[in-house]
């Protein structure tokens, strides 16, 4: 097999493997296989065009239109013409599908359907990227910029996977790029015709065929590419870190440890919480089982986050321990606050992988079998080792804590860390947030009064409508445009409470996790994806950390926020809607003769509070918006590199085989001297124009310290452009292109690291493009006068009659 024909096998294994990655994405695999075909079909494509030969660009538009073609057929066949050349109706086709896939990414949860848009992202996706590492480690012959593609395609896979063996996808995509890599150091190596370390035997020498020494190289690079793999996929396993999903599966875990090692990182719920809220089925994420006389107060909490960087809501980065029994008490709680211990029993799906321990708050004893980290400050329980809820059953005891409005009303001043770090607000929050709350909040006397009043604002007379189909967001700006455009979800409603509780010096933080759900018999209760749910905690001394409920539809309203009417405000003593727990997610509201604000606040009222919206058509992300990233993307990748493909494309021309005439002979050796002269430049020897060849050669190899092979090859080039420049009849000189390149190799060896990586990427010959294009656009300038001036003297030349014209 040729050089060029390993580097297209290649290339396409290379994304076929990236590719793979994806797999965990949607329930099917069947677009595999179809990628798989095509990005056989677009290979082949281009290497029949290099075979031509076409000129490198024309290659990559041939395999770009090929692609598109091959997508006509595959998806738009029924409005193209003649069933593969696309027409305005199949461009509208791609659109519509698009689009489609766009809302089912957001509508689904992993592993989503394979539905037509998605599988048209998937594998048009799998042929851009196929695309670009074809056209950068084949036909441009640069291998290692091709792992840019392959890095982003794996990348989206890795986001977003939570399938237990990505390791092996992992292994699969970087595997899949050393096989590049080594099959283009094989073709340089061939190339060059000489050893370059193992036995030393000169290749085609007697007894030999010429392979047993170039191999050795590549052995070797096989054997530290299977070393790195395997250190790569084993290091991760010990190192503290975590990611994913709150709501959703996701799969990772922290580091080893015992004691106060490890940490717990951020991560953004926005996304999975919408996600879970939006989903056509109401899939089943948990069963428990309590002794709890009520189940209204029976949150399933996973995680509160507590940092607002203006951007977004998220957990700080804490230390975790090893899980105590019992766990300590609660924070702030004293007691004379009333309350109850009750025991849960939880029993996990097994499809639902969390990191996060969903748990009535505050747990006092947890009893689960499996890897599993104690963070204090949250109190949440977090998988150590990629340990998650997946199957799981476990038992949790709780405290359900029933403060009253006067001992709330009475809390003291909280203590110092928590109310410096708690009340913290960005700069960047808008001004329009602090005077909405002291606006809703101008008649209270108490902090107490004032989360009551925030709370009612949003869930019964601020005129707020809850709309999971709205744009999602939970910074400052998503925060201000929710105050004006009045209409989210929970994350925005609990987001804009906590934010404003903090601006009015109430410590404040929001929290994650799972209404009550719904009773399903026997005693028992499930839990379902649309029964997600984010809430904001509230802290008062001595009662500690306490749930408010902003968000109208959803949840229960907690008793002691009901006891006294918010100065200023419509309320009424009455007693929380015994309902509100029972089917939060899908609460109706229902007339009456007299409407309380609690009431109302629920849904219970049929002409104030409005049902869940689910009308507001979502447009999915726009096409023009989708080509613009995709350019950016582009440019972001391709731009930094032209110079490095310039170079190594100029190289390319200027070492290709010479001719037989004095003409091409001469053209080639001076192009050869050329690439010496810009090898030394790139390596920071700067060309002298004065010098002749042989003096030159002289100051590379003083300048660049190189060994007495690489000065013997530079002198054999020099003298065959003195023997070009002055001979009667120049001699082709075998080996020049060779020479060349040994000159090269010394030259990149002797440099360090950044002055390497310069060369490589920014090298300082390629300012002769600048070069040129100035002298094309002077040249284009001379033209364009000469042509005006001729003009005008035409203009001025004297008619027959006399007059001017």
């Amino acid at each position: 097999m040729s050089g060029g024909a390993r580097l297209t096998v290649c290339a396409t294994l290379a994304t076929f493997l990236a590719s793979c990655a994806l797999l965990p994405l949607v329930d099917r695999s069947t677009w595999i296989l179809q990628a798989g075909i095509l990005l056989v079909i677009q290979a082949a494509v281009g290497a029949a065009a290099r075979r031509v030969p076409l000129a490198r660009p024309l290659t990559v538009a041939a395999q770009a239109l090929v692609s598109l073609l091959l997508l006509t057929l595959v998806f738009a066949h029924e409005q193209a013409l003649g069933a593969i050349v696309p027409g305005p109706e199949a461009f509208g086709r791609f659109g519509a599908l698009l689009e489609a896939g766009g809302d089912d990414i957001g509508r689904y949860m992993i592993p989503a359907p394979l539905t037509d848009g998605i599988r048209l992202m998937l594998v048009g996706g799998a042929l851009v990227i196929g695309l670009m590492v074809d056209a950068l480690a084949v036909t441009f012959r640069s291998a290692a910029p091709a792992g840019l593609p392959l890095l982003a395609l794996y990348s989206v896979a890795a986001g977003l996977s939570d399938s237990w063996i990505d390791w092996l996808w992992f292994l699969g995509a970087a595997g899949g790029y050393l096989l590049l890599l080594l099959a283009e150091s094989r073709d340089r190596l061939s190339q060059w015709g000489r050893v370059f370390g193992g036995t030393g035997r000169v290749p085609g020498g007697p007894g030999q065929d010429g392979r047993t020494g170039a191999l050795a190289p590549v052995r070797t690079g096989r054997r530290i590419g299977v070393l790195v793999l395997g250190i790569a996929a084993i290091v991760p396993y010990f190192l503290p870190a975590m990611d994913g999903g709150l709501i959703g599966p996701s799969g990772s875990g922290v580091g080893p440890g015992s004691g106060g090692g490890g940490t717990i990182s951020a991560v953004n719920p926005l996304v999975s919480l919408q996600n879970s809220l939006n989903q056509p089925e109401d899939r089943t994420v948990m069963s428990y089982r309590t002794d709890a006389e009520q189940t209204s107060d029976m949150y399933l909490r996973i995680v509160a986050l507590d940092e607002f960087d203006g951007t977004t809501w998220r957990p700080s980065v804490r230390s975790i321990t090893d899980v105590p029994s019992p766990l300590p008490g609660p924070p702030g709680l004293d007691a004379g606050i009333g309350r109850t211990e009750v025991r849960t029993r939880i029993s996990a799906a097994d499809w639902y992988a969390q990191d996060w321990l969903p748990m009535p708050y505050p747990a006092t004893r947890v009893a689960i079998d499996g890897r599993w980290r104690f963070e204090q400050v949250g109190r949440t329980l977090v998988g150590d080792h990629g340990q998650t809820t997946r199957g799981k059953s476990y038992t949790v005891d709780s405290l359900i804590v029933r403060p009253t409005a006067e001992q709330l009303r009475d809390a003291g001043a909280p203590p110092a860390d928590i109310a410096r770090e708690f009340t913290k607000v960005p700069g960047s929050l808008p001004d329009v947030v602090r005077r909405t709350a002291q606006r809703v909040t101008a008649g209270a006397t108490d902090n107490y009064e004032r989360a009551v009043e925030l709370q009612d604002y949003f869930a019964v007379n601020g005129g707020f409508t809850y709309n999971t189909e709205v744009q999602a967001g939970s910074g400052s700006a998503a925060i201000a445009r929710f105050l004006k455009q009045k209409e989210g979800f929970c994350v925005h409603f609990s987001f804009s409470m906590a934010a404003m509780a903090r601006t009015l010096g109430i410590p404040a933080r929001v929290a994650v996790g799972f209404t009550p759900g719904s009773p399903a018999g026997g005693g028992s209760y499930t839990v379902g994806l649309r029964d997600a749910h984010a809430w904001p905690e509230l802290y008062f001394e001595g009662v500690g950390w306490t749930r408010f409920e902003p968000t109208p539809n959803r949840g229960s309203v907690p008793e002691y926020t009901q006891d006294t009417a918010p100065v200023g405000g419509p309320s009424d003593p009455a007693a929380p809607s015994a309902s509100a727990s029972s089917a939060p997610s899908a609460a109706q509201p229902s007339s009456s003769e007299s409407c309380s604000a609690a009431q109302r606040r629920d849904g219970s009222c049929g002409d104030t509070s409005p049902a869940v919206a689910g009308e507001t058509p979502d447009d999915g992300p726009p096409i023009g918006g989708i080509l613009l990233v995709t350019l950016a993307a582009l440019v972001v990748v391709v731009v930094p590199l032209l110079p490095m493909m310039w170079r190594r494309r100029v190289r390319s021309l200027r070492l290709g085989p010479a001719g037989r005439t004095d003409t091409d002979i001469g053209a080639r050796t001076l192009a050869a001297w050329r690439e010496v002269t810009d090898t030394a430049w790139d390596h920071g020897i700067a060309p002298d124009e004065a010098r002749t060849p042989r003096r030159t050669a002289d100051r590379i190899v003083r300048l660049g310290q190189l060994e007495p092979p690489a000065a013997a090859a530079l002198g054999r080039v020099a003298r065959a452009v003195e023997q070009v420049l002055y001979a009667p009849r120049p001699v082709p000189v075998a080996g020049l292109g060779e020479d060349v390149r040994h000159v090269y190799a010394a030259l990149h060896a002797k440099v360090s690291g950044p002055a390497r990586l310069r060369a490589t990427l920014a090298p300082r010959s390629a300012v002769r493009v600048v070069w040129a294009l100035s002298r094309r656009w002077e040249s284009f300038r001379v033209r364009l006068r000469e042509r005006w001036s001729a003009v005008l003297a035409r203009r001025s030349r004297p008619h027959p009659t006399g007059q001017e014209s």
